[in-house]
């Protein structure tokens, strides 16, 4: 677990530093995704190792291509997940949304993100659909992607 956080934490900092390579502005933004599935949502809090970027609410959606992954663990072309990472405050005992930090996308083709598992990985910066900003093709949010290689890249299950 200690190895997988670490993996992790150091993929983030690749995520946010790394110099821009090809492949990035090949992932879209993802427009109507609040109108796909939602996978789950879960809190990072001071304290947690990938506080520093990750702190905040999450929320995962899926696109139907990637709902369809979800069920067999394997994700055809075209499938498309965005983690929508939101700033919180407390209130009255309540954790409650504020600014969003961030959207990051997932898309999956196999010919175009070979070096990255066949996932495109992509990141806006708080509201913007045109701030990218992940600056290294997105090796970065690969390597700790492929933690997951037995479930195609991908972290997140359908919340139980």
């Amino acid at each position: 677990m200690n190895r997988l956080l670490a993996g992790l934490l150091a993929g983030a900092m690749l995520f946010m530093a790394s110099p821009m390579q090809a492949g990035g502005d090949k992932v879209d933004y993802p427009d109507g995704y609040r109108d796909w599935t939602h996978v789950k949502s879960m809190v990072i809090q001071p304290g947690h190792p990938l506080e520093n970027p990750f702190q905040g609410i999450h929320h995962v959606y899926a696109n139907p291509k990637a709902a369809k992954g979800f069920e067999t663990g394997t994700f055809a072309d075209g499938s498309v997940l965005v983690f929508d990472l939101l700033n919180y405050k407390e209130a009255g005992k309540t954790l409650q949304e504020d600014g969003r930090k961030l959207i990051g996308v997932m898309q999956k083709d196999a010919s175009a993100f070979g070096k990255t598992g066949g996932w495109g990985f992509e990141a806006f910066a708080g509201d913007s659909q045109t701030k990218r900003i992940v600056t290294d093709g997105g090796a970065g949010c690969y390597g700790c992607h492929t933690a997951e290689e037995g479930h195609d890249f991908v972290f997140s299950r359908f919340r139980q």
